[in-house]
């Protein structure tokens, strides 16, 4: 019981930050969102190497270095995030907040959904309905609504996109993480150059808030991931699942209420069946997982 209550901890903490991340970088929209991601990237490299040597993993980054099946899945990987922070970033500092949760909110659908052009596995008849019926929000989102639809589709694409090939990659996420940042460090290390030789940056050209921001942005990035793994370890996936909504209802919530972001009828709509396509999928999963399992022997 203090196992799972501790899970629910991890997982829930890791979750409100995920859902929280608008506030933070709303604080950075005075800076161009790709110096904000270049310094995420750039800090958070050493953070979670920090936390790989406390908790001695070092040889895990060494044995996927070695294998080159798994880096080159990882350097697919690394565009993915890198896309999805970029566009993440962009989105809260134009004020399209809603428009993101919306590409999370997503995410689960277009998992399955890349789970059936990726690895061949075969949709039941209500994952098929939720599916189609998130189809027709995301439809409605494109033809009637003026906000750019494609935020959401990036975010929701990109993060499916990397969560599916992740499972390629048989390492955990905090080394997984490290190798991807390494890989783009040198990226970002360049763009932060060129944007100092110019006289673009803000960083050490600004005020000593914003370099703190812009170099705690690593802390920030890393330490969900860790509440995330340990939840991970004390529960089910289902539950991870399960719980993962409260992301994308958190930074609905901060872009309606705190924002002041408008939400047009088309929006409503979409949403609405985004969370119909949600409840089904849910429900099904849930209902097909009991009957597959057996109930124990007492």
């Amino acid at each position: 019981m203090q196992k799972v209550f501790a899970g629910y901890s991890y997982a829930v903490a890791a979750y409100v930050i995920w859902g929280l991340f608008p506030v933070y970088w709303k604080w950075l929209s005075h800076v161009d969102a790709l110096e904000v991601l270049a310094h995420r990237i750039v800090w958070t490299a050493p953070f979670v190497a920090v936390v790989l040597a406390v908790v001695r993993r070092w040889h895990r980054v060494g044995v996927v270095i070695k294998g080159r099946q798994q880096m080159l899945t990882l350097m697919v990987t690394t565009t993915l995030i890198a896309v999805n922070w970029g566009i993440y970033i962009w989105a809260v500092n134009h004020d399209q907040v809603v428009q993101a949760s919306l590409g999370y909110f997503l995410t689960p659908l277009l998992s399955v959904l890349l789970g059936m052009l990726l690895f061949h596995e075969r949709l039941r008849v209500w994952q098929w309905i939720a599916l189609v019926t998130a189809a027709i929000g995301v439809v409605n989102q494109v033809i009637f609504s003026h906000a750019p639809s494609w935020v959401s589709l990036g975010v929701g694409l990109s993060f499916a996109g990397y969560g599916a090939l992740r499972k390629l990659v048989s390492c955990d996420s905090a080394t997984g993480l490290f190798v991807e940042t390494i890989l783009l460090t040198p990226l970002a290390l360049a763009w932060m150059w060129w944007l100092n030789g110019v006289g673009a940056a803000a960083f050490l050209h600004s005020d000593w808030a914003t370099d703190s921001l812009l170099v705690l942005g690593g802390v920030v990035t890393g330490t969900p991931l860790l509440f995330y793994v340990a939840g991970a370890k004390r529960l089910p996936l289902g539950t991870l699942g399960l719980i993962f909504y409260l992301t994308p209802t958190l930074q609905f919530l901060l872009g309606v209420f705190v924002y002041g972001e408008p939400m047009e009828l088309a929006q409503i709509i979409t949403f609405v069946l985004i969370w119909i396509g949600l409840i089904l999928h849910t429900t099904e999963g849930r209902l097909h997982a009991r009957r597959v399992v057996p109930p124990e022997v007492t």
